[in-house]
């Protein structure tokens, strides 16, 4: 017998290790030799990571994805792992260090850091792993991969190599978002902009005359950040901007340097804004960088790498200042200072001057490390680069071509733009944690890029001949003496982007370069489904570098799903304390309703807002499917080998199977095209609507009746329709069906465990003439609950309804189906008329009108009075939301989840104002 409820907690984790012991979710398995693939890679969490509601998400979706097509038939790959993630693991080893008082990173050193950090990863890195686990992911977990490991360590030498030597990977001095307080570059994504309160700060800028001197003449420009003024290169202004046009070639003198800067002409500056002049700092900002490029002008780097002001043994910043005593002393004081006590002492000594013209409050946005939480320094610094530019013309033509189609469509647009305007893409960190860098450097300034230090020392010596450094013999001995020649070359120190490795994923986890099998048989995978938020970092990454060294895209399709949200639209954060952990969603509702929930939301394009009554309710979706499984039971429903669909007598199961058959079908074309919402909410129509509330209904006459073949077919039809509901929900909901599997197959065996099972196949199902007779009924019922609900019919009451000027065949049917209609609808007595009786509500249902006399029943007058007042206060409401929404001011201020939430309370408002009208109209 089964138990009364499921508890997710007690089966969860005893249906995983079932899964585990068949292998069920193993690519290559014996059963599907032969059978067309389908492979998915994981985007792969970080090492460091717990999962959070984005990650729920993105492998539920893959998840769904992964059962069905192993339900179709498919050798079904979904490719798990880890990515190293350099910055985080890195701080979180160096906490523990701390936290146990031990030596710190410098001091241990880089090998012995290095250690630690592979000893972290092996205790307690990867919990996301299991927590991926514990949410049902069904990757083939023997395959799983990590970004460091020995076949990803090969293939991202190997790829670094190829770029290098195809002149694709240089060396070059740029602008990076640089992190004062890790030391290192950092990504764009690791780069979070902070609303600040500050100021803008405007400035004279002396004009010189032609000796250099200055004048008493001045322009003036405006700046949030006044130390840098010690780096600028220039002040620019608009071509056509008329009032400088006199001024363009001139030269300024800067203020507290002294050095002799040009007015240029560009149209960065924006002549509506301030005075229509700015000052040019190229190495501390990345729009000044590039107007730097354009003129010619120097890189001026007036901070050291913890972002203090450097001044003395400053080869570019000394170069062009002016000697003078007062100059001098000045500059001397700033040495060392931070940015925030620069830029005090620069706003003093430029008061003091009478060179502040005014300072306005500003409110600007400010960017921080998201894991310092230190303000990002744009920072001039000798970098590793890819070129970007060159890998991105195959990558914007295969998508163009529809060799990769994106899923919402509308997301190409943010692709292309991306990628037409790439630049050159900073590949190294300064960490330790990570791919070094295969390069070394000689003694006499060369760097040999190779995959080992001995092909780098060869290709060293051979050069070093070709110079004239080495003879032949001394070369020779060099190489054939691994003492001597141990200390000559130096390797970089420098480690790799994470998504350097990340982005050969698709590649290196299917084996490439060395291990080709899967990866003819795999590559291109099927699908990649990820967030929308790194087309941009990962997905164009992945995609340069697939065509690169694949000559084929990574995969056919990207599924770019949208944001998890909280209930009232906003962003999940800790600092809002809106977090919403799916861990305690799974440990109170259970993994099914938290991954249905997820799915019936998904709609392409819409970010979800979630509540947690929404998972509450999904738990009781699958509370009344385990409700329909244990009255089967106890109705004796029980499966019969070689049941036959196809040759049921009973009309009510004939139809039962023509609505199975078209939800599986639904359901199938909606995965198919990625619709997840439509594919969960047509099997949540089927089994809540359609089979529990009205099959089994209508069925209880049979099942309680007199033993015979009508009750004896429609046990075994009961049985086979939940066998095909088990399967049409299995890919949402993997651990009830799979225990409503086993516990059916009790009785007879099952092959193997659902998820093995093939999807349903009920071609041929679905009849017209059962859906035409049963489809009548259940519309009836439905119109005249629907009219009893809106009109306030008390629940207990039963009244009449008569059916007006209805065909022989509707008279027949209604006859047929008499004490069925009675029961299920409330109705006290159901006749027949030429025309409606009075105050009667009218409705029509499959061209019939049905008329329900509620005189007495209802005060018609009352309810027309509390319809009109009830719509009148909803105007009352639309009105209040559209001054809002009409308010420019409002729409201006209000954060965008608050607009969002207005325009969706109208749209609610107007929705109910419809259907109050529509039963005032009922009311006549």
């Amino acid at each position: 017998m089964m138990e009364k409820t499921f508890d997710p907690a007690a089966v969860e984790s005893r249906i995983a290790a079932e899964w585990e012991r068949v292998g069920a979710f193993r690519a290559g398995r014996a059963d599907r030799a032969g059978a067309k693939t389908f492979t998915i890679v994981i985007p792969p969490p970080n090492v460091t990571g717990s999962l959070h509601m984005g990650h729920a998400l993105n492998n539920t979706l893959q998840d769904i994805l992964c059962r069905f097509e192993r339900m179709r038939g498919r050798d079904v790959l979904w490719q798990p792992g880890t990515d190293h993630a350099g910055i985080a693991t890195q701080m979180v080893v160096e906490r523990r260090l701390a936290a146990a008082k031990e030596p710190d990173r410098r001091t241990l050193g880089r090998e012995k850091f290095l250690e630690k950090v592979w000893t972290w990863k092996a205790e307690s890195g990867g919990a996301i792993v299991n927590q991926l686990k514990r949410l049902g992911a069904s990757c083939d977990w023997s395959r799983e991969r990590f970004t460091m490991d020995a076949g990803s360590s090969k293939a991202v030498l190997k790829a670094f190599v190829e770029l290098y030597r195809a002149g694709l990977i240089y060396k070059d001095k740029r602008l990076v978002n640089w992190d004062p307080k890790l030391l290192t570059a950092v990504s764009d994504i690791e780069v979070v902009a902070q609303t600040v309160k500050g100021h803008l700060y405007h400035f004279k800028y002396p004009l010189a005359d032609e000796n250099g001197r200055a004048t008493e003449d001045y322009i003036v420009v405006a700046t949030t950040r006044p130390e840098t003024l010690l780096g600028d290169a220039a002040v620019a202004v608009h071509p056509n901007d008329e009032r400088y046009a006199h001024l363009q070639g001139r030269k300024v003198v800067l203020p507290l340097v002294g050095r002799l800067i040009p007015i240029v002409a560009d149209e960065y500056s924006d002549p509506e804004k301030g005075s229509g002049a700015v000052k040019i700092t190229p190495a501390h900002d990345f729009n000044d960088f590039e107007v730097g490029a354009r003129h010619g002008l120097p890189l001026i780097n007036i901070l050291d790498a913890e972002a203090r002001i450097l001044v003395r043994e400053n080869e570019a910043f000394l170069q062009g200042v002016i000697e003078n005593d007062d100059l001098t002393e000045t500059l001397e004081s700033l040495h060392g200072l931070t940015r925030e006590e620069a830029r005090k002492a620069v706003l003093a000594a430029m008061e003091a001057r009478g060179l502040l013209a005014t300072v306005e409050s500003h409110e600007h946005q400010v960017p921080h490390g998201d894991r310092s939480g230190v303000v990002i320094e744009p920072w001039l610094t000798d970098q590793w680069y890819v070129d970007a530019k060159a890998l991105a013309v195959e990558a914007l033509a295969a998508v163009r071509k529809g060799d990769t189609v994106f899923v919402p469509k509308n997301w190409e647009k943010t692709y292309f733009d991306w990628l037409e305007n790439i630049q050159p893409w900073c590949i190294s960190r300064q960490l330790w944690w990570g791919h070094q860098i295969p390069a070394w450097y000689a003694p006499w300034g060369s760097v040999y890029v190779a995959e080992t230090e001995e092909e780098a020392l060869a290709d060293a010596l051979a050069d070093a001949v070709k110079r004239g450094i080495y003879s032949d013999s001394e070369a020779d001995a060099l190489a054939g003496d691994a003492e001597k020649s141990a200390g000559l070359l130096t390797r970089d120190e420098d480690v790799l982007d994470t998504w350097f490795s990340s982005g050969l994923w698709p590649m290196s986890t299917l084996g490439w370069p060395d291990e080709p099998n899967d990866l003819a048989q795999r590559y291109s995978t099927d699908v990649l489904v990820t967030g929308f938020d790194i087309i941009f970092f990962w997905v164009a990454r992945m995609m340069m570098f697939g065509l690169h060294f694949m000559k084929k895209v990574p995969f056919k399709t990207v599924y770019l799903h949208a944001l998890v949200r909280d209930e009232k639209g906003a962003k999940m954060s800790k600092s809002k304390g809106n977090v919403i952990d799916p861990l305690q969603l799974i440990d109170s509702y259970g993994a099914d309703a938290l991954r249905f929930t997820l799915a019936a939301m998904a709609a392409q394009g819409r970010d979800i807002k979630l509540a947690t009554s929404r998972v509450e309710g999904y738990r009781n979706f699958a509370t009344k499917l385990w409700n329909a499984a244990r009255f089967a039971e106890m109705n004796q429903c029980f499966a019969r080998p070689g049941f036959d669909a196809m040759r049921v007598n009973e009309t009510l199961n004939k139809w039962i199977l023509g609505e199975t058959a078209r939800a599986v079908a639904e359901v199938e074309a909606a995965l198919v095209a990625y619709r997840f919402n439509d594919a969960a909410q047509a099997a949540y129509r089927f089994v809540w609507n359609i089979l529990c509330d009205w099959h089994l209904e209508l069925a209880k006459p049979l099942l309680q009746g007199e033993d015979g073949p009508a009750k004896q077919e429609t046990r075994e039809t009961i049985a086979f329709v939940l066998d095909q509901s088990a399967k049409l929900l299995h890919p949402f909901m993997p651990f009830i069906t799979e225990e409503l599997w086993a516990i059916a197959g009790e009785r007879n065996p099952r092959e193997s465990v659902l998820a093995l099972t093939l999807w349903p196949d009920l071609k041929g199902l679905e009849n017209a003439q059962a859906e035409a007779e049963i489809g009548r009924v259940v519309d009836l019922v439905s119109q005249v609950r629907s009219v009893r609900a809106e009109m306030n019919v008390p629940a207990a009451a039963q009244i009449p309804l008569v059916l007006v000027a209805a065909s022989e065949t509707d008279q027949a049917h209604a006859r047929r189906w008499e004490e069925t209609l009675k029961r299920l609808a409330r109705l006290s007595e159901i006749s027949f008329a030429d025309a409606a009786p009075a105050q009667a509500v009218q409705v029509v249902s499959r061209g019939t009108v049905l008329a329900l006399p509620l005189a007495g029943v209802i005060d018609f007058a009352a309810e027309r009075a509390r319809l009109q007042k009830a719509i009148a206060a909803e105007h009352k409401e639309i009105g209040k939301i559209d001054a809002k929404l009409g308010n420019a001011d409002f729409l201006r201020r209000a954060p965008e989840e608050v607009v969002e939430e207005n325009q969706e309370r109208r749209a609610d408002a107007v929705a109910r104002v419809e259907k109050m009208q529509a039963a005032l109209k009922l009311l006549g």
